[in-house]
């Protein structure tokens, strides 16, 4: 059995899947009401919705080598260390070669003049 960590959440929080049954079955949802999760599906089909979250954890799986992680605590760790860099320094060339927060600021000042 996995031990159960307990942790803080947002005040409002989603799991998003796609539609595979074990995200459907009556447990898991029985599971996300207890934890007072909001339940996100992608539309039957359409794999395209689900498609930027589906990058960023590949990438994140390729970039990042969990097996060094002994705790949760170190996993959480990295993550949050992998999240931080990935939002503030890594370039990506569909963003006109800017990190998303650059990104996003350069939309903000685009927008604001």
């Amino acid at each position: 059995m996995y031990p159960i960590y307990i942790f803080e959440l947002y005040f409002i929080s989603f799991a998003h899947s796609d539609q595979g049954s074990h995200y459907t079955s009556p447990t898991f949802q029985l599971l996300l009401k207890e934890l007072k999760l909001g339940q996100s599906m992608s539309r039957k089909g359409n794999c395209w919705d689900n498609a930027p979250q589906e990058s960023f954890f590949g990438r994140m799986k390729d970039e990042v080598d969990f097996k060094l992680c002994s705790t949760f605590e170190e996993l959480q760790l990295e993550i949050d260390k992998y999240i931080a860099y990935y939002n503030n320094y890594r370039y990506q060339w569909n963003l006109k070669k800017m990190s998303p927060v650059q990104y996003r600021n350069h939309l903000l000042q685009t927008n604001n003049q």
